[in-house]
């Protein structure tokens, strides 16, 4: 099992390593998982879903956003003020998949997909509160839908790995990222930082894959555990695990006297329209791309998040 986030992460700790675990307690010892994170041999960002669907991995959990353009129908998620929690957007992508999502995923079997609690956008120098804050600002972003987003808000998007935006932040390379809490936290972020807006105007997706063939090689049993442990059941998980992950970062950015600023209702209509001909072009190009029915994967994303969120 590979992933991109340090061994320390809670999303190992919490998530990967007690799922590895349960997965050998359920088979009697016959699987063996050996976890290989940021760092390792197999650790890298961008080659999560290529070296599962290669079989150099078993098992993957990565960004759909990286890299840019892969999973583009899964990246609609990522859409600007379309979800605030982990929990809606969670269980959005695991309505979406079978119909809409699946043709993106061939060579490897879903686990979960998944995404993080509604993100903030995070400064070093410069307060930010309003649009013409963020004007000219260099921010690190994790996918096309969050550098469109930062563009159109008239900021500068960075991309890079998360396991970068620490030295670039101190060096001043970057002025600032967007990240849920838990990021600043597992990242140790808010040394460098000074000012969060809890803007919660986007989110960011993940996969958690395993390859096919491998899969499918298995004994039934086997298998059945695997899908008893997968699926809804895991991805119901995540709205719960997330809010305990971000808690940390918004403590440790306190203790450290670090500044906190919320969108008023008013301000995130005013964005929400900012943004809406950025989405509309979004589409378009997705469209242009032959994802014929972009549009009806966002109305229907639309439909699920507030079935949940209860809007």
């Amino acid at each position: 099992m590979s992933h991109f986030l340090p061994s320390t992460y809670p999303v190992q700790r919490d998530f990967l390593e007690p799922w590895a675990r349960e997965l050998e307690a359920r088979t009697n010892g016959r699987v063996k998982v050996q976890i290989f994170p940021a760092g390792s041999s197999f650790g890298h960002v961008a080659k999560q879903m290529d070296q599962v669907r290669a079989g150099v991995v078993d098992i993957a959990h990565g960004l759909t956003g990286i890299p840019r353009g892969r999973l583009p129908r899964t990246s609609i998620i990522d859409l600007p003020f379309l979800v605030q929690t982990s929990d809606a957007a969670s269980r959005t992508l695991w309505k979406l998949y079978p119909k809409y999502l699946k043709s993106e995923y061939r060579g490897v079997k879903v686990l979960a997909l998944h995404a993080h609690n509604a993100g903030l956008i995070h400064t070093r120098d410069k307060k930010v509160t309003s649009i013409d804050d963020l004007k000219g600002l260099r921010l690190r972003t994790p996918s096309l839908a969050i550098s469109m987003m930062l563009e159109e808000l008239g900021a500068s998007p960075v991309g890079m790995p998360p396991t970068q935006v620490y030295e670039n932040l101190e060096k001043g390379v970057i002025d600032g990222t967007v990240f849920p809490w838990d990021a600043v936290n597992g990242f140790k972020l808010y040394e460098p930082l000074n000012y969060h807006l809890d803007a919660r105007a986007y989110t960011t997706s993940f996969f958690f894959v395993m390859n096919e063939r491998k899969y499918n090689a298995l004994p039934a049993d086997i298998r059945q555990v695997i899908d008893e442990m997968s699926g809804e059941a895991l991805v119901n998980k995540f709205g719960d695990w997330w809010n305990q992950w971000d808690q940390p970062g918004l403590d440790a950015a306190m203790k450290k006297g670090n500044e906190v600023s919320k969108l008023t209702a008013e301000q995130r209509t005013q964005w929400r329209e900012r943004l809406a001909p950025a989405i509309e072009r979004y589409l378009v190009d997705l469209e242009k791309k032959g994802i014929k029915d972009a549009r009806e994967i966002y109305r229907k994303a639309q439909e699920y998040v507030a079935e949940v969120e209860g809007k």
